[in-house]
């Protein structure tokens, strides 16, 4: 069963695609039709199968998680306790909560089956840049 690994590297809050990477990795894994397993290694990010073609499709996923969830700094926000990693922190895990870790996407002929403007994304909810780890393995 091919595993491997994907390294992304964030420069902030906001998604990140690496659909590129996973197809390449599933064209070379030599399986036709199975089903790969994505799984994020964090409790302050997410994954998600997005549209690709608009970027204001991410920067409004991006805005709307923002008002949903803001930063513990502001008023509404008080009520948080964990705090020790900074005001983006404890929102960050809550979008986390709320919003998929792994994904399972069927294989096709050896391709990701993946819609015409879908992507796959890691969503960042962290201020600062970080380095995320997401393991993939494909099963039968």
């Amino acid at each position: 069963m091919p595993q491997t690994s994907f390294t992304i590297r964030t420069t902030g809050a906001g998604l990140y695609e690496f659909t590129t990477e996973v197809n390449e990795w599933v064209s070379g894994a030599g399986v036709r039709d199975g089903l790969c397993t994505l799984f994020l290694r964090h409790t302050s990010a997410s994954l998600l199968i997005q549209e690709n073609a608009d970027p204001d499709v991410r920067r409004d996923l991006d805005a709307y998680f923002s008002r949903l969830v803001p930063r513990a700094d502001t008023p509404a926000m008080d009520y948080l306790t964990h705090r020790c990693e900074g005001p983006d922190d404890m929102p960050a895990h809550i979008k986390a909560a709320l919003l998929p870790v792994s994904l399972s996407i069927p294989l096709l002929r050896g391709r990701l089956g993946l819609g015409t403007w879908q992507g796959i994304y890691l969503f960042e909810h962290r201020d600062a840049p970080h380095r995320r780890e997401v393991l993939a393995h494909i099963g039968g």
